[in-house]
């Protein structure tokens, strides 16, 4: 199983992948039912979750809703530590995940707007470096692990940084290594290079311990929030979240 979804996830393209995979995990959701753990977002049991990544992670895929590990630690901190489900708020949501849209659709207090280059689930095509909002649009911006691929991250986070409303926040996620700073080599552009140096083909830059540093270059405040390491062990097993992810808060500067 591991190498099957590690074979999938490297060479079959996203947007087809988007489209099918919620067809091929419900499947898996039917014959995997259980209690032993539970999906915050959509409020499913089983007796585990399934193995997802390039080097497969166990426990990490939910068959129903497609949660991963931070898409979960996501709700939580959404759920209580703001006031998402409940203010009158304009949203942005760039490169949306599949477990959040129709979720996020549905709550009568967002004016939610979907926005990719090419995700077929966005309703609107956008490129981050040029985002075609006007000024102080936006009370809320999610940008999940987007900014590792393109070319210029800086100028995509003065943009975010131009369509926040003053009150505005985000959540800027990304892959972050151990390494102290972010390695980016505009030469490299091979994909098997890539995916040596960076991790993933379509990455073009591995982000260091200095990526809320790196982002605060754009004139965003950005705030490193340890929101896991306040929560019960017995939630972090239960709902398997990510121990040692920080939550890349931003907001308006």
């Amino acid at each position: 199983m591991k190498k099957i979804i590690s074979f999938v996830i490297r060479y079959v393209p996203r947007p087809l992948l988007q489209k099918v995979s919620p067809l091929v995990m419900s499947v898996f959701a039917m014959i995997n039912r259980g209690s032993d753990v539970i999906c915050p977002v959509c409020q499913k049991g089983y007796k585990k979750f399934l193995p997802y990544g390039r080097i497969a992670r166990p426990n990490a895929l939910c068959p129903n809703c497609l949660s991963l590990e931070r898409h979960r630690l996501m709700w939580l901190f959404l759920q209580r530590k703001t006031n998402f489900f409940e203010a009158k708020l304009k949203v942005l949501h760039v490169a949306p995940e599949h477990c959040f849209i129709d979720r996020f659709e549905k709550l009568a207090n967002l004016d939610y707007t979907t926005a990719d280059i090419e995700s077929p689930l966005a309703k609107v095509k956008m490129d981050v470096h040029q985002i075609p909002f006007e000024d102080n649009t936006f009370d809320v911006i999610f940008c999940n692990h987007v900014l590792e691929h393109v070319t210029d991250d800086i100028l995509a986070c003065r943009e975010f940084n131009r369509v926040l409303k003053p009150s505005g926040w985000g959540i800027l996620q990304s892959p972050v290594y151990p390494q102290s700073e972010t390695l980016q080599d505009d030469s490299i552009t091979d994909p098997v290079e890539r995916e040596r140096v960076f991790g993933q083909r379509d990455h073009v830059r591995k982000y260091g311990k200095d990526y809320a540093a790196r982002l605060r270059k754009s004139g965003l405040q950005i705030e490193e929030n340890q929101f896991v390491k306040k929560l019960d062990p017995s939630e972090i097993k239960q709902f398997s979240l990510p121990e040692n992810e920080v939550i890349f808060l931003c907001r308006k500067g």
